[in-house]
């Protein structure tokens, strides 16, 4: 949860009013944040303080003093949210060229043009940028913001990516010219850049922006350079955001924008730029659109558990931001404006109108029927199966659920593209790359990590895989398995074999010698797959669907995981017998 930091002073007076610590306590918490602490400024001799506030991580439109104020005014109803609007001159342009496909493709901005800052909200804007970087930016990984002083540069713009060595220029602060990767290793000893300093230091080209002049403005998402930095005098401000997802770009782009666009000649008034992609295509930065939505007041209170009309809830939304008209008495239409990129779902809005409305407020009542709660049924099946897996020698593992592409594709003979993985959007590590479609790697891998164990080596897990799934609302879904190991000398496909014989017997499905039907069990050999060795594998056949396979492993698979001897395993999906 971010806090931030922000003058008593300062804040009463955007908010037009004076409150005591308790009183202001309480209005956090009625809006839904928190006072953390209280601390004294020294400089201002004990008439300030300084207010450390928790803010929800997800609410980036209140991290700085622009935003929480105009955030608690309309809560307060004593402000409107503004209309942001786009001027309409010509517009500046700034260009993708190609090789920034290879390290950083994205980039949007923008022009706040005409602004008057002071000491105070000068500094706020550069605070922003900070908390952004730590928080939605995930530490400039996904998003860098670059500002600059426009009328230090010359457009168009140019977004490139070029061999360090053709990279030179004065970076921020400094008195001298550096190239692109001496600058590297002079930042990495820096204790403010060095954690960014590994985000491009290995790729073989670095994201670098120039103007028409080839003056650089900035190395993201390391430093701007000196030649446009910023300061309190600077009266119009060129904002660029390099980035790897451009929902996370445009978020962050539109939220320093409509911060700080009331400190401009026409506020709320906003300068588009035209990004020329690598395809040819022109695309015009920022949205500012308001999305929106209609709800069920009717379906809001019951999930919320009170009982207010269409007006009422109109009004309790309209304070938290949200420009909500009453279409009929059970129907409300919801303008989201650019600054709640938190709004996602129906249940974000009733949660706002929950706070609105004030939890305190709602009246706490006893269930009408009277439950008594059960475990949940596939748990209670899982752990049965565990106790039997176990008494039949087998040692139970609990492996990682991330792993690497290759570990279920490659590894196995096969294609990434051909797994139906659900994949991380920015992975920390080549180890942790996918959910795992398969408990088997887990497995193995613990095998290979303890070959010196006696052998046989007999392993299983009960646990989730997790499969794309476009059916489902998220994307994908959890698949519970069983999966065990038999690791040994010879294949030992006959314990493996019986293994599964009794976890039938246990879930009373019973063996099917004509194969065919939907009734009982059985194998079918009549398969082919990269990862057994031929003839040896088959699909395991439960009342009438495929449930899992049951086979030895081929030799390259056994060598791919660094193992030495042959093992057979054991892979089924046990929520049809639940």
């Amino acid at each position: 949860m971010p806090n931030i930091g922000i003058k008593r002073s300062l804040l009463f007076k955007e908010l037009g009013q004076k409150y005591t610590d308790k009183e202001f306590d309480q209005l956090c918490f009625d809006f839904g944040i928190e006072l953390d602490d209280i601390e004294p400024i020294p400089e201002s001799n004990g008439e300030d303080v300084e207010y450390k506030i928790d803010i929800p991580a997800n609410r980036y439109d209140i991290l700085c003093l622009e935003g929480l104020s105009r955030a608690l005014k309309i809560f307060l109803q004593k402000g409107e949210l503004p209309k942001f609007t786009l001027s309409n001159q010509k517009l500046i342009r700034m260009k993708i060229l190609p090789n920034t496909q290879r390290i950083r493709p994205i980039v949007v901005g923008a022009v706040l043009r005409n602004i008057t800052f002071n000491a105070d909200s000068y500094n706020s804007f550069i605070k922003l940028q900070d908390k952004l970087h730590q928080n939605l930016c995930r530490n400039r990984t996904l998003v860098a913001i670059g500002t600059h002083d426009l009328d230090t540069i010359k457009p168009p713009f140019i977004y490139d990516a070029r061999e360090p060595k053709q990279i030179k220029f004065r970076s921020l602060n400094q008195q001298k010219e550096m190239q692109a990767d001496e600058m590297l290793e002079f930042y990495s000893k820096d204790s403010h850049l060095k954690r960014y300093v590994s985000i491009i230091q290995e790729s073989d080209v670095y994201p670098v922006i120039y103007d028409s002049n080839n003056v650089v403005l900035s190395l993201p998402p390391i430093i701007n350079g000196d030649h446009s930095k910023m300061s309190v005098n600077t009266k119009n401000v060129f904002i660029e955001c390099t980035a790897v997802d451009l929902h996370k770009a445009n978020v962050v782009l539109n939220i320093m924008l409509t911060m700080f666009a009331q400190y401009c000649s026409k506020p709320f008034e906003i300068e588009p730029v035209e990004v020329e992609q690598v395809d040819g295509t022109v695309i015009v930065y920022p949205n500012l659109d308001d999305r929106v939505e209609n709800v069920s007041v009717k379906k809001i209170n019951k999930r919320i558990g009170i009982e207010v009309d269409a007006k009422t809830a109109a009004t309790l939304l309209t304070r938290m931001s949200l420009r909500t008209k009453v279409i009929d008495p059970d129907i409300l239409r919801i303008e989201i404006p650019v600054t709640r990129a938190d709004i996602l779902h129906f249940c974000d809005i009733a949660e706002d109108c929950a706070v609105a409305y004030g939890f305190n407020n709602i009246h706490k009542t006893v269930p009408k029927t009277v439950c008594i709660g059960n475990q949940f049924e596939l748990n209670r099946v899982s752990d049965l199966i565990r106790h039997s897996v176990a008494e039949a020698g087998f040692i139970e593992a609990l492996t990682f659920t991330l792993c690497s592409c290759a570990d279920v594709a490659e590894k196995f003979g096969k294609t990434i593209e051909s797994i139906p993985a659900v994949h991380i959007g920015n992975p920390k590590t080549q180890d942790f790359q996918i959910g795992r479609t398969t408990l088997l790697p887990g497995l193995l891998k613990t095998i290979a990590n303890n070959q010196g164990t006696a052998l046989p080596i007999q392993l299983f897990e009960v646990s989730d895989v997790i499969l794309k799934d476009l059916t489902r609302e998220t994307g994908s879904r959890n698949e519970r398995r069983l999966c065990a190991v038999f690791y040994n000398k010879t294949p030992g496909f006959e314990t493996i074999h019986g293994l599964l014989d009794r976890i039938m017997t246990l879930v009373k499905v019973s063996y099917n010698e004509n194969k065919s039907g939907n009734q009982g069990y059985y194998l079918n050999n009549q398969c082919e797959d990269t990862a057994f060795f031929p003839g040896r594998h088959a699909q395991v056949i439960a009342n009438g669907g495929n449930i899992g396979i049951i086979g030895v492993l081929h030799p390259n698979v056994i060598e791919q995981f660094g193992l030495k001897l042959p093992c057979s395993i054991l892979e089924i999906n046990i929520e049809p017998f639940v």
